[in-house]
């Protein structure tokens, strides 16, 4: 960490991941009919990557100290595992301890939040909540990335 950079979080689902890639198939379905979507086993580690979030993250971790801050599923016993494979496998060794898993998101002290939820805490974040997705200025990963360029 520098004392120079500012802190910048990065929420997984919708906006680091494309959540519906981990869609399951019609057999997965019937079989896991009762279960709520978040709750089905190694969900979140089949899931991808969405279009850009891998190059944006990269270039943001070069001029912030940047974190990815999530929330998990609490009955999902795969969902806080399959989270950190996902950091692994994409973004790499350097992010794995840079994963913070929490329901209190107002908790983390930074500059700015990428999400695209209001929940868990987001709404309360005492840093620029970037409204991933919904705001018209960050509908996109290049709106984001230019705009945090301007502000480091």
């Amino acid at each position: 960490m520098s004392v120079n950079k500012k802190i910048l979080y990065i929420d997984m689902d919708h906006v680091l991941v494309d959540y519906p890639s981990g869609l399951m198939s019609e057999e997965q379905k019937i079989k896991f009919k009762d279960q709520v979507f978040d709750d089905k086993p190694v969900i979140f580690s089949q899931m991808k990557p969405l279009e850009g979030a891998i190059e944006a993250f990269q270039e943001l971790s070069k001029i912030f100290d940047s974190y990815i801050l999530s929330t998990a599923p609490w009955n999902n016993k795969f969902a806080w595992g399959d989270k950190l494979e996902w950091v692994k496998t994409y973004l790499g060794k350097n992010a794995e301890k840079r994963l913070i898993l929490t329901h209190n998101k107002h908790l983390n002290m930074g500059d700015f939040l990428i999400d695209d939820r209001k929940a868990n805490g987001a709404k309360d974040f005492t840093g620029e909540h970037i409204f991933f997705g919904h705001d018209p200025r960050f509908m996109n990963w290049p709106d984001v990335v230019n705009y945090l360029k301007r502000r480091s």
